[in-house]
């Protein structure tokens, strides 16, 4: 059973980290570190491992709790480690969670349950939830992602939800900003709030989001953290700006060509990228002239 906890700070911005595989789709923990490294000049907030651009649906539990283990390893305490822990069963949730946060991760990220879509009313999404965050020792994240797993939560949902004392905030990469607003306005003060895409970041910060965790924050985290910034000193016009310019790249490595296009892009800025686990397939040089293009266009290598 959790307990008490010190308010654990989401603003900011967190890059949900890619998994890095060998020709072979074998886990090479070292190139990991690697990228770590660079990532930890940048002024990121924390790292979110085990996300959808981590592949968790295509690892074994054990290999989760290995790339979360090489992180928190790396990291410690100097950023917070955010850890993917949701399964199609609520049990099998509740020991993956507990198992990371043995490790060391400080909150939990739970993706809403699929497989039984039909059945997943907001009764059942609320139980998921509860039942989870009851035994947790760490706080929960909500995380909604409609477009991997067709199931789009309400603010009905998220809101009794949110009112929990060990479910901390949402990622919700819907791009519903009215339903942001919603869930802001009434869910508790301390309820934190993520843009699961940088596609909406400005939107999402104008009616109180907090932070982001995005692929692109992989490739492009310091242009999030200025455009995060400078919408919180009223430089509206620069934050318009970067929003228009991260536009295209952000499709590019997200609903155009996945996680694929999201390595191939870390490989073009001088990251280990490598490749994704089938079923995913490699890109073809054709789009991979297209990524570099959209990149090179928005100046963002």
């Amino acid at each position: 059973m959790h307990t008490a906890h010190e308010r654990i700070d989401l603003a900011g911005v967190f890059p949900p980290i890619p998994t890095p595989f060998d020709e072979h789709e074998n886990l090479i923990l070292a190139r990991l570190e690697e990228n770590l490294e660079r990532w930890s000049q940048l002024p990121l907030a924390g790292y979110v491992v085990g996300g959808s651009n981590g592949e968790f649906v295509s690892l074994s539990p054990e290999e989760r709790l290995d790339v979360l283990r090489c992180v928190c390893k790396r990291v410690g305490n100097e950023r917070l480690v955010i850890a993917g822990s949701g399964l199609h069963s609520t049990r099998e949730t509740s020991k993956q969670t507990d198992a990371m946060a043995k490790i060391g991760a400080h909150a939990a990220l739970v993706v809403t349950p699929s497989y039984y879509k039909s059945r997943m009313e907001p009764a059942a999404l609320i139980d998921h939830y509860v039942r989870i965050a009851d035994h947790s020792p760490i706080p929960i994240i909500l995380y909604n992602v409609p477009a991997n797993t067709a199931i789009n939560m309400s603010a009905d949902t998220i809101v009794p939800l949110s009112k929990h004392e060990n479910i901390i905030g949402l990622k919700d990469s819907s791009g519903d900003t009215a339903k942001l607003a919603e869930i802001i306005s009434r869910a508790p003060q301390d309820f934190q709030v993520l843009a699961g895409s940088a596609s909406f970041l400005l939107g999402a910060l104008s009616v109180g989001a907090v932070g982001t965790i995005s692929a692109l924050a992989n490739i492009a985290g310091e242009h999030l953290v200025q455009l995060i910034d400078a919408f919180h000193t009223g430089e509206l016009k620069a934050a318009r700006d970067l929003q228009q310019r991260i536009v295209r790249p952000n499709a590019a490595v997200t609903a155009r060509f996945g996680v694929p296009g999201l390595k191939y892009a870390l490989t073009l800025k001088g990251y280990y990228g490598g490749i994704a686990r089938a079923p995913l397939s490699r890109l073809t040089p054709a789009q991979e002239l297209e990524v570099e293009g959209i990149f090179q266009e928005a100046r963002l290598l």
